[in-house]
Formats: structure tokens, sequence, C-alpha cells
């Protein structure tokens, strides 16, 4: 069920007695994933501010424009070398705000007990986002400019288009080209285990190229799964530390929970809900590049000032941040519509229970999370909810 949102903890991620069927968590398993949560949340939390202040400074002030012509001058100072070194500079910036605070989560998290890898791994995989931020980031501000240069004022026209294909095309492709940068995925061997899940997926109606096991266990401890891809690409794929730790109805429960998402067309409908609200955004862009006052805040002229791509880049990370809590509020609803798939499908709510205890205890979550911070932030019902919810369904059957 994707990544939990508070992953559990600790030093004995061994309850230290069976609760009773009411209890569901024992007070030291509550206290563990509220110490996660305490520990880690300082440094998340300052990552996601420490980056949305450093786009808005760039933004907002010259900084960011002097930046643009700085960086391009190293490369001949020419328009295309602004764009391309003032776009990759503001890559590689925010990645390195943001580096010490994935540090500081990253030791938290090793503390209870749920990081494998070592820090030269880390490095490497920092070192791969931000390969894959450039990759993608270059040619985007490259082709974004090509249109201000067509038109300062109409060049959101046809961005708006070019953005919602883009869109698509990477929820299409994300599980062939990015997830194998950052995990290797194996068949799963032939046994019941796979026979149960491809007749589980038969059975539920929904069509899957195959069951691949992901080499999550050389990052973490978290348990997980999830059913990836679109027509052809999509398959279900299960972390080898599910596997290894969840007893076989489990891990079964959780792939029923992620066809869930294929059979309400989640996948579909997010990718164009994306691509519409990529659009949107785009076009508030272009109505936020024409405002004098703005631009003459960022030290640009117009939208075709390779200058104001810091202005630009600033406006979208904060339109981001804005619309979060409602992008969360969204997912928590389909999760739950989720969950009551797989029971529907299952018909299983006690072993649906026991699988939400596993992954909470063995993800170290905070099972109860302030409300604020579940609104703000979570992208999933908390445990306590969800096995309530199970609870819920029991009783109406």
């Amino acid at each position: 069920m994707d990544e939990p949102d508070n992953p559990d903890s600790p030093d004995d991620a061994t309850p230290d007695h069976t609760p009773a069927p009411t209890e569901d968590f024992t007070p030291a398993q509550r206290a563990r994933g509220r110490a996660l949560r305490r520990a880690q949340l300082p440094w998340a939390l300052g990552g996601r501010l420490a980056g949305l202040a450093l786009s808005l400074l760039l933004g907002f002030t010259p900084a960011g424009a002097h930046l643009v012509t700085v960086t391009g001058g190293w490369f001949g100072g020419s328009r295309t070398a602004q764009v391309l070194a003032g776009a990759a500079a503001l890559v590689v910036l925010g990645q390195a705000v943001q580096l010490p605070f994935g540090a500081g989560v990253r030791v938290v998290r090793s503390r209870f007990g749920l990081v494998t890898q070592g820090w030269a791994r880390w490095a490497v995989d920092a070192l791969r986002a931000l390969a894959l931020g450039l990759a993608l980031f270059l040619p985007l501000a490259l082709g974004l400019f090509a249109l201000t240069a067509w038109s300062p004022q109409h060049w959101w026209l046809p961005a708006a288009g070019a953005a919602a294909l883009l869109t698509a095309a990477l929820s299409f492709l994300y599980p062939l080209l990015v997830e194998p940068v950052f995990n290797r995925f194996t068949p799963m061997a032939p046994g019941p285990l796979r026979t149960d899940l491809l007749g589980l997926a038969e059975r539920d109606g929904v069509r899957v190229r195959d069951v691949l096991v992901a080499d999550a266990s050389r990052r973490t401890t978290a348990l997980n799964a999830y059913v990836s891809g679109l027509g052809a690409t999509r398959r279900i794929v299960a972390y080898d530390t599910l596997l290894s730790t969840a007893e076989p109805r489990e891990v079964e429960l959780v792939v029923a929970h992620e066809l869930g998402h294929v059979k309400h067309r989640d996948v579909l409908t997010g990718t164009l809900l994306g691509a519409l609200g990529a659009a949107v955004a785009v076009a508030v862009l272009g109505l936020l590049s024409t405002w004098e006052p703005l631009l003459a805040a960022a030290g640009a002229t117009d939208a075709a000032d390779p200058r104001a791509l810091p202005l630009l880049a600033g406006c979208a990370a904060l339109l981001g941040a804005l619309s979060g809590p409602a992008q969360c509020a969204v997912s928590r609803r389909i999760e739950a519509r989720a969950d009551r798939h797989a029971l529907e499908l299952t018909s299983d709510p006690e072993q649906f229970i026991a699988m939400q205890r596993r992954l909470a205890l063995a993800n170290v979550s905070d099972v109860d999370p302030p409300r604020l911070l579940e609104l703000l932030f979570a992208t999933h019902p908390s445990a306590s909810r969800r096995i309530a919810a199970a609870r819920a369904w029991r009783a109406r059957g």
C-alpha cells in the first residue's frame, strides 16, 4: 500500500506484548511511532520550508536574476547559455539546500532501525536524483524560453498543452525510466504467492503484465507494495522486505488495496487531473509573468528575459505548496476507497487489520498523528483510522 506517511520505529521493533483485540497497539508501540514522528518532523518540515524559502528568495528578488546572469556569463553569456546555466543552478541549489535536512531525516530513521543503506550509497542516490532533475528541468527550461521568445504575452497557451501532454507521458514512462534508477526489479519466482497474486488480479478484472520484486532492503526495512504503470507497463511490485516479513495472505491484502487503485482508475484519473493541474498552473504562471511589479521585483523585463526563470520557478513552487493540503485530502479519500476495495475483494477484515498492524509496526508509524499534521501533510489515513474503517465494514457485513 503505498509508502506510509509516518513510518514506524525503533530500537525494538518487536512488541512487548500482544495487544488485546480492542487495543490494536500497545502504549509502547504508540509511543515509538510518536517518537519517530517528533524526531523527524523538524527535519522533514525544515527541508520543505528551506526549499520553498530559497525558491521565493531567488524568484521574488533580484538575487535570482543575478544568478542567471552570472552563471550564464560563465558559458558565453548568450540567451541559451543563461537559460541552461540558470536552470542548472536552480536545480543544484535546490537540492543542496535540502540535503542537510534529508541527512537529518536519515539519521533519525537510522536510530529507529529503518535504514539499511550506508552513507556512500545514500550519496549516490542523491547524485542520481540530481542527474534526473537536470535531465528533466534543462530541456523544459529551454523549451519554455523558446515559447516566451515567440510571444512574451501568449507563450502559456502552447506551454499549457505541452505541460499536460508531458505530465501524461511521464506517468506512463515513470516505471520504465525512473524507477529502475533507484531500485532493481526482478520477476517474482514461480510459486503459490505469485499464482495467488495473479489470480487476485484476474478475479478483480485487472490485467497486469508481471509480478516484480524490488530490492528495497538495500535501502530500508519499511514494507510496501504497489501496482505501477498504465496499460502495457502495468505490473505488481512488492518490496522484498514485505515478502520476507509478512504472511502471504497479508501480502495479498496489500496488493488487493493497490488493485483497488487500478480498478477505480485512480492512476488514470490522477494522470488526467495532474495534466489538467499542470495546464492550469502554466496558465497562472502566464498571467503572473505579465504583472509588471512582479517582474520589476525579480529584476526581469518580461517573460522572454532569461532572468525571469527564477521568478517562474518560485511561482510554481508557491503554487505547489498552497495546493498541497487539497492534494493530500483527495489522496486520503482515494486511499480509503482502495481499502474498501481490498475488503470487498478478499472479504477478510481480520487479516486486513492484522496487515495494517504489521505495516504500522514495521514502518514505525504514528498511528494517531495530530489532526493538523494529518490534514496538511498526510496522503494516507492513519493506521487507527484504517483499522476502525475495517471494523465498521465488518459490522455492516
